[in-house]
């Protein structure tokens, strides 16, 4: 039976909550050797890839950065400034892409779990259980993770990126590195604000569309409405 997923306690989102290493270290004291944190950016975007970032632990590793947590509840300063600590904090990281392209042919699950697999197979080692945000095991059994992997446990915690360290410094390192790709890609396509709103459903995003149409860059089984969309705030504000 798939792992049942572990609820964060009810709190607003971004309040100041402090991430630790107690689920990570609960498994590596389980049996596991290298645990690995797992977490996404861009996953309601209309335009640019999805990037999955993996980051590892092990029992030697010591409490994160002062300030360690969810991406999204930081600054892009404060974000810029916690990579290089972030990199070296861990026991190694590494990140996984799927393109535009790629989510329109697979869908958002299985393009999560192949860029999960892609990060994975970065890594010069690979850990035996990973702990991914949200209530869902997008990993097991899909495009040959568990074949691959056939020792791997996978823990879907609801709210890790502000529960799990190594999942919010996932999540950090995975946002920094697809921001810089949405402002290259607006040096490409400057009418489009994509370092702006970071390819995510804004009315801007909406209007350029409206008027220039889609680029190859754009997920065309998205729906782009003439208005803002919700999203996740993944958008990420620009300094």
């Amino acid at each position: 039976m798939p792992p049942t997923a572990v609820r964060a306690q009810p709190a607003t989102r971004h309040r100041e909550l402090r991430v630790d290493l107690a689920v990570e270290s609960a498994l590596l004291a389980g049996g596991h050797q290298l645990v690995g944190g797992v977490d996404e950016v861009g996953r309601g975007a209309w335009a640019g890839p999805l990037l999955v970032g993996v980051v590892v632990v092990d029992a030697a590793t010591v409490p994160p950065p002062a300030g360690t947590r969810d991406s999204k509840a930081l600054t892009p300063r404060r974000r810029r400034e916690l990579r290089p600590e972030l990199e070296a904090w861990c026991v190694a990281w590494a990140l996984g892409e799927v393109s535009a392209r790629e989510v329109d042919l697979r869908g958002i699950t299985k393009a999560l779990a192949l860029a999960t697999a892609r990060a994975v197979a970065a890594l010069p080692m690979p850990p035996t259980a990973l702990i991914v945000d949200g209530p869902v095991d997008f990993v097991s059994g899909r495009l040959g993770a568990r074949r691959s992997l056939p020792h791997l446990e996978v823990r879907p915690i609801v709210g890790a990126d502000d529960l799990c360290a190594s999942v919010a410094a996932a999540s950090v390192l995975a946002k920094v590195a697809r921001d810089d790709k949405m402002s290259a890609m607006a040096r490409r396509f400057p009418r489009y604000g994509f370092d702006q709103h970071k390819g995510y459903g804004t009315r801007g995003h909406a209007h350029a569309i409206a008027a220039h149409g889609l680029t190859a860059q754009h997920r065309r089984t998205w729906s782009f409405a003439g208005q803002e969309a919700p999203h996740d705030d993944e958008s990420g504000s620009v300094e």
